[in-house]
């Protein structure tokens, strides 16, 4: 469990941009960059992760390196929308590798999923061995990615 959170200054804000822009700075360049002692940069990050505006650290890593060439965003629509259905689906998701993020969303499509495959026919066999067999699913739709103009940023803080 979170600490209660307390009001973020222009420091913490700074500091949290700080930490998506990299988020293996040392206390030494994150004192230097918020003219804050080291400690005092630490103090600071401590207290932030301790109350929960920091989710985790990770590595972003590239796609292509890894063979993983399609990209797509693949829209679900359920048949029926009962509390057992949405939590088959969730623990379906939950499973495959394949997709990287899921949201619910209100309108015509009930989850938007971002998979990545390592070919078409890969998303092909996700989409119609995997989801489509589904009983809950009544419905699938994918917008294959072509670029990205735009990389994933941090939040705007």
């Amino acid at each position: 469990m979170h600490e209660t959170r307390t009001p973020l200054d222009e420091t913490d804000r700074r500091l949290l941009a700080a930490l998506q822009r990299d988020s293996q700075i040392t206390n030494d360049a994150l004192g230097s960059q918020l003219n804050l002692s080291p400690s005092q940069a630490g103090r600071r990050r401590q207290r932030l992760e301790a109350q929960g505006y920091v989710l985790g650290y990770g590595a972003r890593l590239d796609p292509e390196a890894l063979d993983l060439a399609v990209q797509a965003f693949v829209q679900v629509q359920l048949s029926t929308h009962g509390p057992e259905q949405g939590k088959s689906v969730t623990r379906l998701i939950e499973t495959r590798r394949e997709i990287v993020s899921a949201w619910t969303l209100t309108g015509e499509a009930d989850y938007l999923l971002r998979v990545y495959c390592e070919d078409l026919g890969a998303l092909n066999r996700l989409i119609h061995e995997v989801l489509l067999p589904h009983p809950a699913v009544a419905r699938v739709q994918s917008q294959i990615v072509m670029d990205q103009p735009k990389r994933d940023t941090g939040l705007p803080v």
